[in-house]
């Protein structure tokens, strides 16, 4: 198996990369809203809180 980030054969303790710093690229790229999951946004997150306060949770 191949690490996704740079090609390299992977290593057993990085799963599916082949070192932690592939690991932490692939966590920024997430964190950074890189990758997104199509789909479609619900009513909820839709509605703007009428009181303009964040929800807890």
């Amino acid at each position: 198996m191949a690490c996704p980030i740079c090609g390299k054969p992977t290593e057993q303790k990085y799963r599916p990369f082949c070192s932690s710093r592939c690991a932490d690229i692939d966590l920024a790229r997430w964190l950074r809203g890189d990758y997104i999951i199509p789909g479609t946004v619900s009513e909820e997150e839709e509605r703007p809180d009428p009181q303009g306060e964040q929800r807890d949770g």
